[in-house]
């Protein structure tokens, strides 16, 4: 990657990580459309490891509004979902991972716009699981279900389970792409470079997550979503 391409990388994970933090979703939104625009290669893994700590944080920071029930339902059909999602990236092409992008990202995003309420029962918690786990196994997004299912929670409450779930999903899809053979230098070394936006992105977001105005910041995120996945699935 070129001096420029890792400062716009930069930028856009500085901005998604300080949106993460502050809502509870938006990093894999925002990140993945644009390195499957400008540097494909890196996804899902560069992703998947720069949520790590970022996910990590905001656990820590609200882990007593963690809803422990629904998170063990979630992971278990995570689990289940990691090895369809890896099918998925060994047979697609680049092409067709980009295409794969862009429509999971429109697909997500729009039905956390305009899906009605419903509750986090159990069977919709395993359900919406299996979902994320194959999506952000072969594409690294995985939020909007998990908002999805926790959008009527109280903003704690979302935040925080959505990090733990991210986090014990991120773990058990980079230890299966690891073994798969899936895992190179140079994703690794692209997530070491961006590391310090994480980090200050997470940081702001410490400091203003609880004056944010979440439903039109949310609705926003959302639509820029929509906007980049149309332009990936055009490109």
């Amino acid at each position: 990657m070129t001096f420029e391409v890792m400062l716009i990388l930069s930028a856009v994970v500085f901005a998604a990580a300080f949106i993460q933090g502050a809502l509870g979703i938006g990093f894999a939104l925002i990140v993945a459309p644009v390195l499957g625009l400008v540097e494909p290669s890196l996804l899902p893994v560069t992703l998947l490891i720069l949520m790590l700590p970022l996910n990590s944080h905001v656990a820590w920071r609200e882990r007593e509004e963690v809803d422990w029930n629904g998170a063990g339902w979630i992971t278990l059909g995570r689990f289940a979902g990691t090895f369809a999602g890896l099918w998925l990236l060994v047979v697609l092409s680049g092409r067709q991972l980009d295409l794969a992008v862009g429509w999971f990202t429109i697909i997500a995003a729009g039905a956390a716009l305009l899906a009605p309420r419903f509750d986090p029962t159990r069977p919709a918690a395993l359900g919406v699981g299996l979902f994320t786990g194959v999506t952000e196994t072969s594409t690294g997004i995985g939020g909007p279900p998990l908002a999805l299912l926790y959008q009527h929670a109280a903003a704690p409450v979302l935040r925080s389970t959505v990090a733990i779930c991210f986090l014990a999903g991120e773990v058990i899809s980079l230890i299966i792409l690891a073994l798969a053979g899936r895992m190179e230098t140079v994703q690794l070394l692209a997530a070491v470079y961006l590391f310090p936006a994480v980090m200050l992105g997470s940081a702001l977001s410490r400091m203003t997550h609880s004056r944010i105005g979440g439903p039109g910041l949310r609705v926003a995120v959302l639509l820029f979503a929509i906007v980049s996945g149309l332009y990936l699935i055009a490109g």
